[in-house]
């Protein structure tokens, strides 16, 4: 459903691409990949040099591209998953244009990550932004989230996160269920430079995993379920000073992500005391120690519940011994690997992980290709 134009295209100003950023990547791109020899790379950056001379930009090869957007992986400081940053399946739909063909191709790269929950690491890669148009952007955080309602009493039917956000999904002419829930799909909302449209997202795109627990039986009776899927849509991939603001990619969930915040954050779903109640924990005082009680059993649910539906999810044990192999690769390579300590520490048993015991080289705001924030 179109609405009025927005100022997108109005405001815009156009974005040239620095040669510097651009001869950086390159110079990367051919240095790890030995089979290319010098000759080429002269050739390349001659040819790059003209094209931005002559338009401002430059189009990159397949393999840049998927070299790139790799690297970008590889670079993500905040990310403990980066051991598998060389196998990102890389899916090229710069030509795709429009809201809706856009919107299918979301669909169509949810179906292909997930592949009846053998998760896989995927990326699209939308237009990119070029000196006389903006490419398209993403207005949800995530290709998959649940919308959030405030109630006549002031509490939140739902992800209190997504408020605002399914505030705008409404005001653009989407409408929830005619029976609201917990865990309500919200649709895309994408920008291709006439305006922001909603286009619904088609249920066979979204797998979710209902919750239950090992040992209580009470938890399945919550209603509790989850989507198999983390899709991060709306942070730009920047390439050589090429800016894709729409690029949305996934890996795999942690357990500790939906059970320990998703699903357990106050600002979130807030579930620690329920849980805690159903499992007859005292609430008294914090010295009960029962929010770290329930926490636990709550991150169990999730890991037990995507194992019995065959849905792929890392715990956070086995996940950071895996990121410490990747450091270690990382510096038999001769890189340095940067990493946010506060979010490579899982929020559950921080001190019993192999993560927690040591310190990482800062994050670098300027390193190249790399994930951003929209802009």
């Amino acid at each position: 459903m179109r609405v009025k134009k927005n100022s997108l295209v109005e405001r815009y100003r156009g974005r040239r691409v620095n040669f510097a950023e651009a001869e950086e990547f390159l110079r990367l791109f051919h240095a790890e990949h030995e089979q290319h020899a010098e000759g080429e790379l002269r050739s390349r950056l001659d040819q790059v040099r003209a094209e931005i001379a002559e338009t401002g930009g430059y189009r990159h090869t397949t393999a840049e591209l998927e070299f790139g957007a790799r690297v970008a992986w590889r670079n993500s400081a905040r990310c403990i998953g980066r051991l598998y940053w060389q196998g990102l399946h890389v899916r090229d739909r710069r030509a795709v244009a429009g809201a809706e063909g856009i919107a299918a191709e979301c669909a169509a790269h949810l179906r292909e990550a997930t592949r009846d929950g053998r998760i896989r690491s995927a990326i699209t890669i939308f237009a990119p932004d070029t000196v006389i148009a903006p490419g398209p952007r993403i207005l949800n955080e995530q290709l998959i989230r649940y919308a959030g309602y405030r109630l006549p009493d002031g509490t939140v039917l739902g992800d209190p996160r997504q408020l605002e956000f399914t505030a705008t999904a409404r005001r653009l002419g989407w409408r929830p269920p005619e029976r609201r829930g917990l865990f309500d799909v919200l649709p895309l909302v994408v920008n291709d430079g006439s305006g922001p449209r909603w286009c619904a997202l088609p249920g066979d795109a979204v797998l979710e995993v209902p919750l239950s627990h090992p040992d209580h039986a009470w938890f399945a009776e919550l209603g509790l379920r989850w989507h198999a899927v983390p899709a991060i849509s709306d942070m730009r991939l920047v390439i050589g000073g090429v800016h894709y603001p729409a690029a949305p990619f996934n890996g795999w969930y942690l357990g500790t992500e939906v059970g320990a915040r998703n699903l357990a954050d106050t600002a979130r779903y807030d579930l620690l005391p329920v849980v805690a109640d159903l499992m007859g924990l005292s609430r008294a005082s914090e010295r009960t120690l029962w929010r770290d009680r329930a926490l636990v059993e709550l991150t169990l649910a999730v890991q037990h519940s995507f194992d019995e539906a065959g849905v792929t999810v890392a715990d956070h044990h086995t996940e950071s011994r895996r990121f410490l192999a990747h450091v270690a690769r990382e510096e038999a390579a001769g890189r340095v690997c940067r990493a946010d300590w506060s979010w490579i520490v899982p929020p559950v048993s921080g001190g019993q992980t192999a993560v927690f015991h040591r310190y990482y080289a800062e994050p670098d705001p300027a390193a190249r290709p790399a994930f951003l924030p929209p802009g």
